[in-house]
């Protein structure tokens, strides 16, 4: 029996052995070429070393001499998965094992299994068919409107203005309902005071005349205010847009000679007189003694502000139907969504022009993210992040909360000095690593991050993007906003949401196994580990024969990875969850600092951005933007770094996150265009002008708190912002409704920063994160972070209504 036993394991191992050396036949060492050679050298080292490509390693050594390997970085090199080879091999012949034991399960078991899974790829597929006709229908509309529509040219015209002077530029209209979508740019006052006497008036004319009188007709005029008559020469331009309408049954004024009072009354629309020799004039005039110069823009006819509010409505839902149902990547979501909105706006002859649509882009943005995520990918090959995540798990013990306290207070201290965006840029991949060392679930972990991270750069003017926004605004700069005034106000109030946001959390996690991984380590390894593969042989194309090889070898890894994880993951191979075991001196010997030299250049560069950063803080020292300044520490630390390949750098780039940054730009100008952001805050304005003047201001400031935050969470906090700051100068007017500027600005900043706590894209910040999670084969999705953001966002915006109420009307600190 013993003897017996004996044969059977040496059969065992001879087994092993053909199971660890079958991988060579995979790829003979006469198929491989010079060119696949240099492509095999610049592939990572978890993948270049691996058994399966021994092949390359062995041609390369027989033409350029034995590899010499250089010190085996730890396994906290690998930022996606850190387990041996001889595991895996190990592993995967338990596997093997284990399914050969299950087909000898019954045959009935098996019959009733597959008569379930036929049921369900039938489903399957006819949801498939459903989902491809669906979008290859937008595909089709979106080339038909731009084949059937020409780009659209506005007609721009210079023209001046005398005092007393009534000027008159004729429109090539006829129809019986005149609309003109106006631009116009002069010496224009950015915020109206009481001193604003210099108006300009325009309005639509229309008049038809014959031997016995004419009918005319006026549109309602629109009153612009000039510059003061002392500052109207060489004074800094301004532009203005209104839509000015003549409808067929505006009134009309009649002048005939023949005709009786009852037939006059009877004439109460234009088609009843007729459009024939019927001239439609743009009249304009102004109160100042000076000539005013003007640069007119103009086009006729254009959507009707109804209909275009409906397309933009139906827009956003189609957007977000698209990613809460997950019907396609949440990139090619947005670049759908944003040409199916350049479609409408071609249908209804507003087809805009290739440079404007680039201009639509914000490129301060896209270049602030294109540059962190450079030097990010440089800084975490110097293993920083590696050694963080151990130092905050030896300063908190190993303890789950202690850990996550010590990360989101730490985000939420960057982000209010930092653009929070940079922020999350650089806290995500230590949290990644600590959550893997410690068995947390990094997706809960990561969402709690981010939200610290929009509520803590809600604190200050460079924090997040609309603050920024708001800062700089002419009206509030003008009633002495500053930078300390800023903060103050804001800093107060964010400590207390803060506060409310930490205990909500705790509250939503008071359940520990919510934060721990409820899938088997070894099966998220083996995800994680499958996830690199499929990446590396996505980036080689099959265009050259070189590249076609490794790819080819790359692809038969990724296949016997899948076929293993489906066994572990029916049950082929242990699910034990092993706790983690490892001393504090193992873990600062397994994840130390790898290159110290490269991390003292990127301490150089990542500190030269962060003092540029607070310098920018300060108005009188903005000399570069924040895009610019991300991008000179990234060329920086290209420079120092000497690299000659710089693939595997711009390979570690979120590409699809900047393509979905890009789409959600031009999508949410169209929704713009339309009408929709305009008609929000026209909508605020008109529900604060119903109430009391006792009560304006506290309606005023709970409409533009509540309206701003819910907005933010559904269209993007920037174009609301630029277009909410514009509805907050107008209430605080002394021609508007005269209200305090102060309380409006800190309720606008309110509402737009901490709204984006309430879906996965309401900010910039939470698709960031999203993004570089995914790389690292964490994924979250938008009914995740949507159960956890949304009741969020809703006690921020309670905390700072109370805040806001107590403070400006209670106290009246304004």
């Amino acid at each position: 029996m013993a003897e017996l036993l004996q044969r059977l394991q040496r059969l065992g191992r001879k087994k092993d052995r053909n199971l660890n050396t079958s991988v060579y036949s995979v790829v003979s060492c006469s198929d491989l070429t010079p060119g696949s050679l240099e492509i095999w050298v610049d592939l990572p080292d978890e993948i270049k070393f691996d058994p399966l490509l021994a092949p390359f390693k062995q041609r390369y050594e027989q033409q350029h001499g034995k590899i010499e390997l250089i010190e085996e970085p730890n396994e906290g090199d690998k930022t996606i998965f850190d387990k041996k080879h001889e595991e895996t091999k190990r592993e995967d012949v338990e596997t093997l094992k284990d399914a050969t034991n299950r087909l000898m399960e019954p045959m009935h078991a098996i019959e009733d299994t597959k008569l379930k899974s036929v049921k369900t790829k039938k489903v399957k597929q006819a949801l498939r068919t459903i989902k491809l006709c669906g979008l290859v229908s937008c595909w089709v509309l979106l080339t038909v409107s731009l084949l059937m529509n020409m780009e659209r040219s506005d007609v721009v015209l210079h023209t001046a203005v005398k005092g007393g002077e009534l000027k008159e530029y004729e429109l090539p209209s006829s129809s019986e309902r005149v609309k003109l979508l106006i631009t116009l740019t002069g010496p224009f006052e950015k915020a109206a005071t009481n001193d604003s006497s210099n108006t300009l008036l325009l309005w639509l004319h229309r008049q038809v005349a014959d031997d016995e009188g004419d009918f005319q007709q006026n549109s309602t005029k629109w009153m612009i205010h000039l510059q003061p008559e002392e500052l109207l020469d060489f004074s800094p331009s301004a532009s203005e847009t209104k839509m000015l309408m003549l409808q067929d049954n505006s009134p009309i004024h009649s002048r005939r000679l023949n005709l009786t009072a009852e037939l006059q009354e009877e004439i109460t629309r234009w088609n009843q007189i007729g459009i024939n020799g019927t001239r439609v004039t743009l009249r304009m005039s102004t109160q100042s003694n000076l000539t005013v110069p003007l640069t007119v823009s103009y086009q006729l006819n254009p959507i009707d502000p109804e209909d275009g509010i409906i397309y933009a409505t139906i827009l956003l839902i189609a957007l977000y139907m698209l990613i809460i149902f997950e019907i396609v990547n949440r990139t090619i979501a947005a670049l759908l969504s944003s040409s199916l909105a350049v479609a409408v706006l071609a249908l209804s002859g507003e087809r805009p022009t290739l440079p404007e649509l680039v201009s639509w882009l914000d490129v301060e943005t896209l270049l602030l993210l294109f540059s962190m995520m450079l030097l990010v990918a440089i800084l975490a090959e110097t293993g920083l992040f590696d050694y963080l995540a151990v130092l905050a798990f030896e300063l908190t013990g190993g303890r789950t909360w202690p850990l996550i306290n010590v990360l989101c207070f730490f985000t939420a201290i960057f982000s209010t000095f930092l653009d929070n965006v940079t922020t999350v840029l650089l806290m995500t991949p230590v949290t990644i690593r600590l959550c893997e060392v410690t068995q947390l679930n990094p997706v809960p972990v990561l969402m709690s991050m981010v939200i610290f991270s929009n509520v803590g750069g809600a604190a200050t003017p460079v924090g997040d993007p609309p603050n920024v926004i708001i800062a700089t605004h002419p009206s509030i700069v003008k009633a002495n906003i500053n930078f300390t005034t800023f903060t103050l106000h804001m800093g107060v109030g964010i400590l207390i949401v803060g506060v409310q946001t930490y205990f909500q959390l705790r509250f939503m996690f008071r359940d520990i196994n919510k934060l721990r991984n409820s899938v088997p380590r070894d099966i998220l390894e083996l995800r994680q580990e499958l996830a690199v593969w499929r990446r590396a042989a996505a980036s080689l194309s099959s265009y050259s024969r070189d590249e076609d090889i490794v790819r080819r070898a790359l692809e038969k890894k990724v296949s016997r990875l899948s076929s293993a994880l489906q066994r572990r993951e029916a049950g082929a191979a242990p699910r034990s969850d092993p706790a983690f075991t490892q001393t504090l001196a193992e873990m600062k010997l397994k994840y130390r600092i790898r290159d110290k030299p490269l991390l003292v250049k990127s301490a150089i560069c990542v500190s030269f951005v962060i003092i540029v950063f607070f310098l920018h803080a300060i108005p009188e020292l903005q000399r570069l933007s924040l895009g610019w300044t991300a991008l000179l520490g990234a060329l920086l630390l290209l420079l120092l770094a000497e690299r000659d390949d710089l693939e595997p750098i711009l390979a570690r780039v979120e590409w699809s996150t900047l393509l979905f940054f890009a789409g959600l730009f031009v999508l949410m100008e169209a929704l713009s265009k339309l009408g929709l952001i305009s008609w929000i805050g026209n909508m605020t304005e008109s529900l604060i002008l119903q109430v009391g003047e006792e009560s304006r201001l506290a309606v005023a400031i709970m409409l533009i708190l509540w309206v701003s935050g819910i907005a933010s969470a559904f269209v993007d906090n920037i174009p609301l912002s630029t277009m909410m700051v514009r509805v907050t100068a107008r209430l605080a007017a002394p021609r508007g409704l005269a209200l305090p500027l102060a309380p409006l600005a800190w309720a606008l900043s309110f509402g737009a920063c901490l709204g984006g706590n309430g879906t996965l894209i309401g900010a910039s910040a939470n698709v960031v994160c999203a993004g570089v999670a995914e790389q690292h084969g964490y994924r979250f999705t938008f009914v995740q972070f949507l159960k956890i953001g949304f009741p969020i966002m809703i006690g921020n915006l309670i905390v700072a209504s109370l805040y806001l109420l107590f403070c400006h009307c209670f106290l009246e600190l304004h």
